[in-house]
């Protein structure tokens, strides 16, 4: 999938992926960008990413994950290739409330022929959230998924 690039608002110039219906429409959108320190994915929260007791809802803070799993590893992954999570951990350490500016950057631990690792951690407003890590398998043709 080609990103689109957000033209208004607090993330204009960054890159998303409005053809992914649960990460952009139904829980984002999310966004990617890299700057002088490297990949980063961030999004502000809304009402709709918090749980019964006001804190943002720990699926949300997961796929959030799961999605900066492939901005960290975008260039490892390549253009001509996508990729799909294989495996994927996690450990919530605080609560984003709605508002704060939800980020993730992370590494690349290690990119092999086709198995791609990954670790980072989500902050919200610089407080972190959430450590997670995570296999990336690349694939080169969707019909071998």
């Amino acid at each position: 999938m080609k990103p689109s690039i957000v033209e208004t608002g607090e993330f204009a110039g960054w890159k998303t992926w409005p053809q992914d219906p649960f990460e952009y429409g139904l829980t984002g959108p999310f966004h990617f960008h890299k700057d002088d320190r490297g990949p980063v994915c961030a999004f502000r929260a809304e009402h709709k990413h918090m749980n019964g007791i006001d804190v943002m809802h720990g699926g949300c803070l997961m796929t959030f994950a799961d999605f900066a799993l492939f901005g960290i590893a975008a260039s490892e992954i390549g253009e001509d290739a996508y990729g799909i999570t294989v495996a994927f951990t996690s450990e919530f350490l605080d609560g984003p409330r709605v508002k704060e500016y939800i980020e993730a950057r992370g590494e690349v631990l290690r990119a092999g022929k086709s198995l791609i690792f990954v670790r980072g951690i989500v902050t919200a407003n610089e407080r972190p959230c959430l450590n997670f890590s995570g296999t990336i398998k690349r694939v080169r043709n969707v019909k071998q998924i």
